[in-house]
């Protein structure tokens, strides 16, 4: 099993219940094993066209036996399952699922970069990476330090528990 680290967003639709769902769905996926959960951060849309809703995003830890773009593949269903379209970059989703990291394995594949290539760089993964794993590393670095000097950290806050399901 490879311990990896996921990270999930939605600005469209019900937003906590598609991620709440999704979660569940990833974690009866034949191959993965949820190990930990974020809390939920809303977030402003970073990048992408003007006037997005704000996101829900968390972050997962998960052990998978699946091969990395398996992992990939896996994730995509079920974002596809959530009606996700890719008509505009960085526009506005009903889900996005994101392999961060795949154990310490690193890739240039232009299908799978690993690890996220704008990982390091983006409050709304980092903040609730760090919330799960305070001591969690990122290419050397620790992920609460990359949180805090993320251009979008600032503006980023706990979503309210009934907003969120949980």
């Amino acid at each position: 099993m490879v311990s990896c680290v996921l990270a999930m967003g939605s600005n469209l639709g019900e937003r906590a219940g598609t991620l709440e769902a999704a979660v569940a769905e990833l974690g009866s996926t034949e191959g993965i094993e949820l190990v930990g959960i974020s809390e939920t951060a809303v977030t402003k849309p970073v990048g992408g066209p003007g006037g997005q809703p704000d996101f829900l995003n968390l972050v997962l830890r998960i052990e998978t036996c699946l091969q990395p773009l398996d992992l990939l593949a896996a994730c995509q269903e079920i974002e596809l399952a959530h009606h996700r379209t890719r008509e505009v970059r960085w526009g506005p989703r009903t889900l996005d699922i994101d392999v961060i990291t795949y154990g310490e394995e690193t890739s240039n594949d232009p299908v799978l970069t690993l690890p996220h290539p704008r990982a390091a760089e983006r409050g709304f993964v980092l903040l609730p990476w760090s919330w799960m794993e305070p001591g969690a590393m990122l290419g050397g670095e620790p992920v609460a330090e990359l949180a805090a000097a993320a251009a979008d950290t600032s503006g980023i806050v706990r979503a309210e528990p009934e907003a969120t399901g949980k």
